[in-house]
């Protein structure tokens, strides 16, 4: 590059080396998909808080669970969380004391449902993380190999030049680091994303197991 040059950020993003581009595609690629998962789990687990928190008041207010069952069977496509953890749990109670006396293997199994409901419940309210976290764990480095490529290309121009000066080689350096500067603007929020939504799904986690205890512990004193 020669002194004058559009030093501006896209000029620069235009003029880089090819290899660096492409580092630049797949950083804005990957901060694209991250701001889109960022949408779409804070929707997913806003509704699934309030549905829990609903679903608990109206189970812990004493209300008939038969019909709390029926209700929910009924609308069973929009249920999620504790609905569907209970909806498993009480089918298979209602299953155990129609077929036998109700006993300790009674217990099992409806612990059973409750955890394989469970595990499918945590399984969703996890989903897009694991991309959340390679994102934020990988960016920089991918960003930092753009910066090193076009600072190496910056200098090997040097190389063919009598008189070296900063003005020079500067085009060149800021090409590079654009690229470390757009892993970080990849990795920043997919970071903070990331360690709020696993934060947000441990407690919901832990709410969904002391409701299978309490479940339990309530079944096995009806008999």
């Amino acid at each position: 590059m020669i002194v004058g040059s559009d030093l501006s950020f896209f000029s620069l993003i235009l003029g880089a080396s090819l290899p660096v581009q492409i580092v630049m595609l797949i950083l804005i690629f990957a901060s694209g998909m991250s701001w889109k998962y960022i949408y779409l789990k804070i929707k997913v687990l806003k509704i699934t808080e309030e549905n829990t928190n609903k679903f608990e008041n109206f189970f812990w207010a004493g209300g008939d669970l038969g019909k709390l069952y029926k209700s929910l069977t009924s609308m069973h496509k929009n249920m999620n969380g504790l609905a569907t953890i209970f909806e498993a749990g009480y089918k298979e109670y209602m299953s155990q004391k129609d077929s036998r006396s109700f006993d300790k293997k009674s217990i099992e199994s409806v612990r059973r449902a409750m955890s394989a409901s469970y595990n499918r419940e945590v399984d969703s309210l996890e989903r897009h993380l694991p991309f959340l976290a390679s994102v934020g764990s990988v960016s920089p480095y991918i960003g930092l190999f753009g910066t090193v490529w076009g600072i190496m290309n910056a200098f090997i121009g040097l190389s063919n030049v009598a008189q070296a000066s900063l003005a020079l080689v500067a085009p060149g350096i800021a090409e590079a680091l654009i690229a470390t500067a757009m892993g970080l603007f990849a990795a920043i929020p997919a970071v903070i994303a990331y360690n709020r939504f696993a934060a947000k799904v441990d407690r919901l986690s832990v709410r969904y197991e002391s409701f299978m205890e309490e479940f339990i512990n309530t079944i096995d004193r009806k008999g």
